[in-house]
């Protein structure tokens, strides 16, 4: 006979934006949802289960749910939404025809797993810590007066090694107003420059959210902004684009934990065309299509995202030493593309 378990769990959703700049637009008003998740049947070795979304703030556009397994379990079969799962931790993105929630309207979706019935003991909606109230908007504010902006550049080798853009970046903006930070010291590129960042080689995001490492690297330094150029090495070991912006979901949320008015850009990566990998052209142009709605998805009037384009107009022939890597005039590209929306985030 199967047993039938019940677990309602109270969520809160993100803040829901429109729209990407370069920037995604701000949504206006705080929301919450409540989760409510069933474990419909069990068997020897499996169960069933469903989650039931309901939206208790103003209409959203788009919804990323996330949770944790207890046990071990794997999703093995889902409907109504579209799944992906590292380790315990799970991802469902809405379907392309259920997106859009008004207020108190409810969603649900159902999957099989294998292993036993034990249920989450908490959620995420779009990267926000699940309370089960409509939580108040901290107010966005600049940092004390007096006091440069902290900005950490966040990514993998294209960031840090050497990461000259970054250089020539600094070069173009007010020295008494910001103030690059990271674990990771700079390194050589012509001039003295403010260069601390987190540009670790070899690097992959779902990786560094797989292992928690981003908590760790904000707690030392304090970002104001964080400007994450990432996934290239994601790319390059074809994970899948959902799975690469459910790795960035929890970036994000992890950045708010850290700073609730934590400002945030995000490239659209550069191309890429290594010999080793000529999947990665048609890979990298699927993410960075799915990086605006993403974005707009998670931005919020306290702690905004702003997608900057890395992608457009740069060549792999002429920009790159190895069809990855930026050569000088890639690096001046990268530059001038970041500068308009960190002068924004600094203003």
């Amino acid at each position: 006979m199967h047993r039938r378990a019940t677990a309602v769990l109270a969520a809160a959703t993100a803040l829901i934006g429109a729209g990407a700049l370069a920037a995604a637009a701000p949504a206006q008003a705080a929301a919450g949802c409540r989760v409510a998740y069933t474990v419909t049947s069990q068997w020897p070795g499996g169960f069933g289960a469903s989650v039931a979304v309901t939206n208790l703030g103003d209409p959203v556009t788009s919804w990323s749910l996330g949770f944790t397994f207890p046990a071990g379990q794997t999703v093995t079969q889902l409907w109504n939404g579209v799944v992906s799962q590292t380790g315990a931790d799970v991802t469902v993105r809405n379907a392309g025809w259920n997106g859009s929630l008004a207020t108190n309207a409810t969603t649900t979706v159902g999957f099989n797993a294998s292993g036993s019935g034990a249920a989450p003991t908490s959620f995420t909606l779009n990267g926000t810590a699940c309370t089960g109230s409509v939580p108040s908007t901290p107010p966005s504010t600049p940092p004390p007066a007096g006091r440069p902006v902290k900005i950490m550049p966040l990514g993998d080798s294209i960031t840090g090694s050497p990461g000259c853009w970054r250089a020539l970046l600094w070069q173009q903006l007010p020295a008494a107003r910001v103030d690059f930070v990271g674990t990771l010291p700079p390194q050589g590129c012509g001039f003295a420059y403010d260069g601390e960042n987190e540009g670790h080689g070899g690097f992959l995001a779902t990786n560094v959210a797989d292992q928690n490492q981003l908590p760790a690297w904000l707690a030392a330094t304090g970002p104001d902004v964080v400007m994450m150029h990432f996934g290239t090495n994601d790319v390059w070991s074809n994970r899948p684009t959902a799975t690469i912006l459910a790795a960035f979901t929890k970036l994000v949320g992890q950045m708010r934990a850290a700073n609730p008015a934590m400002k945030i850009l995000v490239a659209q990566i550069i191309p890429m065309n290594p010999p080793t990998c000529p999947e990665c052209a048609a890979r990298v142009r699927d993410l960075n299509a799915a990086i605006p709605g993403w974005a707009a998805g998670l931005s919020t009037t306290a702690s905004p995202i702003t997608v900057v384009d890395q992608w457009t107009g740069f060549s792999t022939a002429t920009d790159t030493t190895d069809g990855v890597h930026p050569n000088d005039a890639g690096a001046r590209k990268i530059a001038d593309r970041w500068l308009p929306a960190v002068q924004a985030a600094i203003s």
